[in-house]
């Protein structure tokens, strides 16, 4: 999924919840979805204006939110019913792109709508993804250590560190997500339970 395509997914899903205004909708993109936070309007409203374009969504003025002196009309973005569609189709979809790093954090911010299936492939997909990441990063420090090269070793170790935690935390997300699945209590279950 291109990163536009990301962006577009996070919009589908935070218009699902109410109509906003393009200054709502990167707000709530920087304080939601971490990767976001650099987002400009320059990424921004050419992203809405596609949507609006394809028929996603839709932009109505708000000439009462204008503010004093202000000629132009603030314009509240709504999901269509096209958009409402393919946000469904998307949340449904579990490929390998759903964990990719450009679009996990997207997707994970929107599993209160996914189905419990599909976050668990995505979840063990992610997984899956950085156990490739952890042996790379593991063969990458110890050339590096041949050269002796401290600084490059430091920064492996700490790449290595951070893909480790997010490997525990993906697999407790996985546990709970399978418990909940068998009409266990997500928060009781154990490792050890299976």
């Amino acid at each position: 999924m291109a990163k536009t395509d990301v962006l577009s997914l996070a919009i589908l899903g935070m218009l699902a919840e109410q109509p906003l205004h393009g200054y709502q909708i990167r707000k709530r993109l920087g304080g939601e979805l971490g990767p976001f936070r650099a987002l400009s309007y320059g990424s921004l409203y050419p992203c809405l204006k596609r949507m609006v374009a394809s028929g996603l969504i839709v932009g109505d003025a708000d000439d009462a939110a204008r503010p004093t002196g202000s000629k132009r009309s603030r314009i509240a973005y709504r999901l269509t019913e096209p958009g409402q569609e393919r946000l469904h189709d998307e949340l449904a979809s579990s490929t390998a792109s759903a964990w990719d790093d450009e679009t996990f954090d997207v997707r994970f911010s929107l599993f209160t709508r996914t189905d419990s299936a599909t976050r668990l492939r995505i979840l063990e997909g992610r997984r899956s993804r950085l156990s490739e990441r952890l042996e790379e990063i593991s063969e990458g420090l110890a050339r590096v250590r041949e050269r002796h090269d401290a600084y490059t070793a430091e920064l492996q170790r700490h790449g290595l560190e951070r893909v480790e935690r997010e490997v525990e935390w993906l697999d407790r997300l996985i546990e709970n997500e399978r418990s909940a699945s068998r009409g266990e209590n997500p928060h009781t279950a154990s490792a050890g339970d299976n």
